[in-house]
Formats: C-alpha cells, structure tokens, sequence
C-alpha cells in the first residue's frame, strides 16, 4: 500500500483488511458509500488488484490463443473482458484487457497477477515474442461507479470515452504524468476504472474525492459484487466450473477459432450442455458459503458467496439448469431461500429458453 494515499483514506475513516491485500475494508461509512454508488457516485480502491503489462510483437496473438475473448480484432484504445481457462475448460480468472500501443494492459482479480504470469509463461516458447511484468507495486487502481459518474469523467476531461463501449480508455494528462481511464466499473453499474503511476496514487484520490466521490470499501463491494453477481476465483471461479456456468457468456468469442479450453467450450454451447449455472439467492437468515441445496431429498446445487444486507442475506449460488431458476424455493442448510436473477449473467442460448 502506497504510505501517502494510505495515510489520506485512515484520515476519511478507512480500517484496513489484515489479509494479503491490505485493502480498504470500510471507511466507516456503509450505508452512504452504499447509496451513493445506487444513487450518485462512489469511489473504491482496486490497487490490490493485479496489473500485468504484456509486450513485444506477438502480444495479441498470445492473447489471442490464451484467452476465450477475441483479441486480434481490437485496436489501440479498445478492450474487453476475457476468461483464462484450463485445458479442459475450467474457469482461472476473468480479467479486463485494455489494448494500449505498444502493450497491453491487463487488470486481474487480487493476488492472482502472479498465478497468472506462471500460468502464460507455460505457454510462452522459444520464437514467441512475448514479454510478461507485475505493474501491480508501480501503479495504483480505483473505480468510480454510480449514476453521477459520467459528471465526474468530465470534470477530469476526459469526455471522449462518454457512451463509449465497456473497456475502451484513453490516458489524460494528470499532474505531472498521465493516467489511464477506462469505461467500466468491474459491475453493471455506470463506472470508470483509472490506473495510475504509484505516485500519482494519493493525488488522484484526493481529487476524485473532493469531486464529490464517496469511499467505498471492501465490504460493500463485496455486497455490489454479490448483488450483480460477478464471479470470483476462489468462490465462483474454481476448478468446479467452466465459463459458460459462471454466465460469462460475453467473455467469448465462439468464431475466433482454437484457445486453450476451446474444444470443451464450444462442445458444451454445440449440444447446450450447460448442467449448472450462476444464480442470485435471497436466504431467509445466515447460511455458510459451501452449503448444499437441496429441493426436498434432492442435491440441486452449492452457495458460494454470501453478504449481509440491510434487506437481509444475500448469495450466489451454482444450481442445476434441470432444477429450474428464477423464482425457485430452495432449502439451504437450516434456512430456506429463492433463487433471484443477477445482473452479470448471461445465459447464451439458456436465455432464449427462459425467455419462451
């Protein structure tokens, strides 16, 4: 953590979590940092989340085949969101890729930029042009989020991006360097992500701040992230489960030809194979992530992530396409919930049947 913005966010309230990433956990603020990201806009601190610069000649062919996104169509200023897979098509991390000049720039889940580079670095051979570096300690990350985002963007000047689709970005100058903005909050809320040298961290803060941004900590981005129904390594993105499961249908691309977890992808969309899938749950009180759901005697699914909410407790869960979806009544553990949809998730061809 950068000592400077470390030392502004304790002065507004922040406690640290005392994990690995030393984020933000709250800034004593909940319920207003909350609402604002509803209602107006709100700021988090994604530094601990993980910056992979990739390099030299055939980074967008190594991409390309690394990844389940189509990166030889994107240009300098473009993006998208992409999921790097196993062999057999289960799920590692869903990233960001932002296509600068010369590089490009991707944003990962915390702690996992290094997992990734190992991962790469396997397929990385002797005539490859490829180059691979942790930016993570060099630069710092934060995303603004809510309905009044757009007003702060132009405040900064970069009205370019304004309507532009998710994960194009531009640099603008700031201080005496240059950031990065990006269109997107990481959820299906309005939102910009901006990268910053480490030592531009605390100033960009301040001034994102004093523009009228509310701090929002780990813990209500956990909720948001819930809500919305983003998936995370560890808990939604595991060995148990394969992109299309996740409802992260538009991380593909299925006409771009052969990735790595390709052929197991595209047979499971082919003979719409999907057997489980990501779903919202709202539970009538607490419940453990790793809980089994049950309809009667019958296994219909896992929860996999929980929060507290001022309405009550909320998940995500994995439950069996068979066993229906939206509006379902569910026991889970000792408590009884109903599956609810998510914003993040789409279904493919699993939509057109939900919708008929």
């Amino acid at each position: 953590m950068i000592q400077a913005l470390k030392t502004l966010q304790t002065n507004a309230g922040a406690i640290f979590d005392t994990t690995e990433t030393a984020a933000p956990l709250t800034f004593s603020n909940d319920a207003t940092a909350l609402k604002a990201a509803r209602t107006a806009i709100a700021v988090v601190d994604r530094s601990h989340w993980g910056r992979i610069q990739v390099s030299d000649a055939d980074r967008l062919r190594f991409l390309h085949n690394q990844t389940t996104n189509d990166f030889q169509t994107l240009k300098p200023g473009q993006g998208c969101n992409t999921v790097f897979v196993t062999s057999t098509g289960r799920t590692i991390d869903l990233v960001t890729a932002y296509i600068c000049e010369d590089t490009v720039l991707l944003l990962t889940s915390p702690t996992l930029q290094q997992n990734l580079i190992d991962w790469m670095d396997r397929y990385i051979f002797f005539a490859d042009q490829v180059n691979l570096a942790d930016i993570t300690q060099e630069t710092a990350a934060f995303t603004v989020l809510g309905p009044e985002s757009d007003a702060l963007l132009e405040k900064l000047g970069a009205t370019a991006l304004l309507g532009r689709p998710q994960a194009n970005h531009q640099t603008l100058a700031f201080a005496e360097g240059e950031i990065r903005v990006a269109v997107g909050s990481g959820l299906m809320i309005p939102g910009y992500t901006l990268i910053a040298p480490s030592e531009q961290a605390a100033k960009l803060w301040q001034t994102l701040t004093a523009a009228g941004a509310v701090p929002l900590g780990e813990r209500v981005w956990s909720q948001l992230r819930i809500e919305q129904g983003r998936p995370m390594p560890g808990q939604e993105l595991t060995a148990d489960y394969n992109p299309l499961e996740a409802g992260l249908w538009r991380s593909l691309n299925f006409d771009k030809g052969c990735y790595i977890g390709q052929e197991t992808i595209a047979r499971l969309n082919t003979y719409q194979g999907v057997k489980q899938q990501l779903w919202g749950i709202k539970l009538d009180a607490i419940a453990a992530p790793g809980a089994i759901i049950t309809i009667g005697e019958n296994k219909v699914g896992k929860l996999t992530s929980l929060a507290e909410t001022a309405e009550g407790y909320i998940g995500l869960a994995y439950i069996r396409t068979k066993a229906g979806g939206q509006g379902l009544k569910v026991q889970v553990g000792d408590t009884t919930g109903e599956i609810i949809d998510i914003p993040f998730a789409t279904r493919g061809y699993l939509d057109q049947k939900i919708e008929e």
